[in-house]
């Protein structure tokens, strides 16, 4: 009962923070206009820098990586209350996957915006920080080489979310030490919150596929 509490919280949690998008907050307040009717019509940080400049895309920046970590910090904080003394270990790792794809559904299903939100990269990201700092470190390596080489940060984000999954295992086994086999339940914990973020890249896909996808560059960066 109280691992199924656990579950049900952390959904919830993950899920009502995720929902709370950064970028449709921030563009709104500062320029009084709907992020998801401009430029790519993409509720995330990528278009926010482009058609509504930096300082805009900082604040998203540092909203949607809260509140990442947040619903995973306080997940597993409500996790190890109910389970103290309960659990061996008093382990909350693996509450840390469940609250973080939740908050990726809601930021890409947010229940505040009609169900129209981003593409959860950055708050997948996010999340990783408060799971396992080491996986977000390596993921972020894969994407910066990727968005050096390509100038896609479509691309970037696809390859480094496609090796999150391998990236748990090879942390949790061989850096943190646990054992494989609990290693492998985090590594197929991961895989939803990857799968999610892939998938909605769909449409970039396609654009990557017929070479009409735009390059990142700074100086298509609107500035204000």
């Amino acid at each position: 009962m109280k691992v199924l509490l656990s579950i049900i919280a952390a959904a919830g949690l993950g899920y009502f923070l995720g929902s709370m998008n950064f970028s449709i907050i921030v563009v709104r307040m500062m320029t009084g206009r709907d992020i998801r009717d401009m430029g790519s019509k993409n509720a995330g940080l990528t278009n926010t820098l482009r058609c509504a400049g930096k300082t805009c895309a900082l604040f998203t920046l540092i909203g949607d990586l809260m509140k990442g970590i947040v619903a995973v910090a306080l997940a597993r904080g409500f996790c190890h209350l109910i389970h103290a003394g309960m659990m061996p270990g008093n382990d909350t790792h693996y509450i840390g996957y469940i609250a973080g794809f939740f908050a990726i559904l809601g930021h890409v299903f947010p229940i505040y915006y009609s169900f129209k939100g981003g593409k959860g990269v950055l708050v997948g990201a996010a999340s990783f920080i408060a799971v396992d700092y080491k996986v977000f470190l390596a993921l972020l390596a894969i994407f910066v080489v990727m968005l050096a080489l390509s100038k896609y940060v479509s691309l970037a984000s696809i390859i480094s979310t496609a090796y999150c999954p391998l990236a748990t295992l090879l942390m949790s086994w061989l850096i943190d030490g646990y054992s494989f086999g609990r290693s492998f339940l985090y590594l197929l914990l991961s895989l939803p919150m990857a799968a999610m973020v892939i998938w909605m890249h769909r449409s970039n896909i396609e654009r990557l596929l017929d070479g009409s996808e735009n390059k990142f560059s700074f100086s298509t960066i609107n500035i204000k």
